[in-house]
């Protein structure tokens, strides 16, 4: 399977910091329904000590987890940090959540940086 511009696409904006289980079961899910899905991950790195990953590390930490079991039904594209997600009249597509199990939900990526040495693995 190739990604296909054409074919209707779940799109997943975030700044993935760090990439971790929940981030990774919203893309399964997601998968299980549609074709394939559009990762933007917001250019963050830097801005506080909230995004100490930068984007080549997060994609890499992304690609890790899905690159097989998703191969050609994924794209990531690095975007500007969203300031808001706007849209005019019906446009044609939905803006919706993801429900996953409370387990899921309660994964904190506050409390996995925390836990991390950022000078060791933010190369």
């Amino acid at each position: 399977m190739k990604f296909d511009n054409k074919k209707k696409t779940f799109v997943y904006i975030g700044r993935f910091q760090p990439f971790h289980e929940g981030h990774y079961k919203l893309i399964k899910s997601v998968l299980k329904k549609n074709d394939q899905i559009l990762i933007l991950i917001m250019d963050s790195y830097g801005i506080n000590k909230k995004n100490p990953f930068k984007f080549s590390y997060v994609k890499k930490k992304i690609l890790e987890k899905i690159s097989l079991e998703f191969k050609g039904r994924y794209k990531i594209i690095k975007i500007p940090v969203v300031k808001s997600v706007i849209y005019g009249r019906k446009v044609g597509y939905k803006i919706k959540k993801v429900k996953l199990n409370k387990n899921i939900e309660k994964i904190s990526a506050t409390k996995i940086r925390k836990k991390l040495n950022f000078s060791r693995i933010n190369n």
